[in-house]
């Protein structure tokens, strides 16, 4: 179940530390956040140091459909409701100059990068559709609400932005990793103010950012509470075709579309990590159904994690951790978010003022409602009465018969069969498993 990221593009190699070392800013994790941040800083002059547990890009960046967009579903009209039209703007303004830094990488790497044009449709939700164009064209991007749309089922309408893009991530992220210090196979077992302790040596460092998708470090930021993990499906469909476009649905379950070199990549079946949900079987059906002559030319998962206002993670871990960093909570928009990550984490770590920390601040309020039904998914996981639990919290682990993995529904945390970690925030393996 690889994605085909993963089958077009060869792995650079990457020593495993071996002693203790120095440095100015040490980076945690290795996937496309992790490899940006320590980008920029090195750009900067920054000595930096990143180290992975397993190999570069291994985790969900290789699962990614790599859409470059500002367009983060419907979120711009909600913005301005829930924070105002200052607070909107800005968040828009950063995934603009994401966007342009990536124009410029992708004009220096051969990377598949394509200007698209990008579409949020609705099956029946026209005045939402209409409200977020309205409110996109006030905060300075132009937006077309349309009726129609390359897709083969009937829509209530879709908002348009053009000037988008795709790429193939590993191709940009390792060339891009080449130059870099890094270190593979490096675990972070145990961190301390200034210094991180691996399974390979110690690290001493200035500055710390943890870019490890869900936060492993509980004592700090209540970010068990504060995201959840949603896992999503992909099919790589052959003889189907070309939509013209970067496609997403505004519904959380929803399919998105867009090509690749001559491939369809549909992607949809998505539901809270630890629950049931369409699965890739949801894909296959409509493939059937819409696409009869496609063939499958391959499939994978990914999961993403999700914060209690749509807005992500990024600054400082904790109003008590001054040195420590932190970048998570994408929301499924990992692509902008990593960049805009990047660009941040890179101004804060060097004592600079950045426009967007602020908006992007892991210490802002938590009362939203989606805090009540994450404790909630937390205590009845905690009250199941199962035998297999994850080591993160001890939620009780569910089986994933489509995929024979062993998931938590709390905070995400997967396992394989035989126990072996496949998803944090748990950062050890489970004894082995009996179903």
């Amino acid at each position: 179940m690889d994605s085909i990221w993963i089958k077009t593009a060869e792995h650079p190699a990457f020593e495993t530390l071996k002693g203790d070392m120095k440095t100015e800013v040490l980076v945690i994790g290795g996937g496309i956040t992790g490899v940006l941040c320590a980008h920029r800083l090195k750009r900067a002059g920054v000595d930096c140091i990143l180290v992975e547990a397993d190999k570069v890009c291994s985790g969900i960046t290789q699962n990614t459909t790599a859409k470059i967009t500002l367009q983060h579903g419907l979120i711009y009209d909600q913005l301005i409701t829930r924070f105002g039209e200052d607070k909107a703007r800005r968040y828009l303004t950063a995934q603009r100059m994401a966007l342009e830094e990536y124009r410029g990488l992708c004009e220096e790497i051969a990377c598949d990068y394509r200007v698209r044009d990008s579409f949020v449709y609705s099956l029946g939700q026209r005045e939402k559709l209409e409200r977020e164009t309205a409110a996109l064209n006030r905060l300075g991007c132009q937006a077309d609400f349309v009726e129609k749309i390359e897709l083969p089922f009937s829509v209530a309408g879709a908002v348009r932005v053009g000037g988008q893009a795709q790429f193939h991530p590993l191709k940009l992220l390792y060339a891009v990793a080449k130059d870099l210090c890094i270190f593979e196979n490096t675990k972070v077992l145990e961190l301390v103010p200034g210094r991180a302790v691996t399974n390979h040596g110690k690290i001493k460092a200035e500055k710390i950012i943890v870019a490890t998708h869900f936060p492993f470090l509980n004592k700090h930021g209540s970010y068990f509470l504060k995201l959840y993990q949603h896992r999503s499906y992909v099919l790589a469909l052959e003889n189907a075709p070309d939509v013209r476009g970067i496609y997403v649905d505004e519904a959380k379950d929803g399919l998105s579309f867009r090509n690749q070199n001559g491939l369809l990549l549909l992607g949809g079946g998505s539901h809270r990590t630890g629950k049931k949900g369409g699965n890739w079987q949801e894909l296959l059906n409509f493939a059937h159904q819409y696409y009869p002559q496609a063939r499958e030319s391959g499939r994978w998962a990914t999961q993403d994690c999700m914060t209690l206002d749509g807005i992500p993670y990024i600054g400082q871990y904790s109003k008590r951790t001054e040195e420590l960093y932190v970048a998570t909570g994408f929301n499924k928009w990992g692509m902008t978010s990593a960049m805009v990550a990047a660009m941040i984490l890179c101004d804060l770590v060097q004592g600079r003022k950045n426009d967007f920390a602020e908006v992007f601040s892991p210490s802002r309020s938590i009362l939203r409602p989606q805090l009540a039904l994450n404790a909630a998914e937390a205590v009845m996981g905690l009250l199941t009465p199962t035998v297999p639990r994850c080591p993160h919290m001890g939620c009780a682990l569910k089986y994933n018969k489509q995929e024979h993995s062993w998931d938590c529904s709390c905070h995400g945390s997967r396992f394989t069969e035989d126990g072996e970690l496949i998803d944090n925030p748990a950062t050890a393996d489970r004894a082995k498993i009996q179903q």
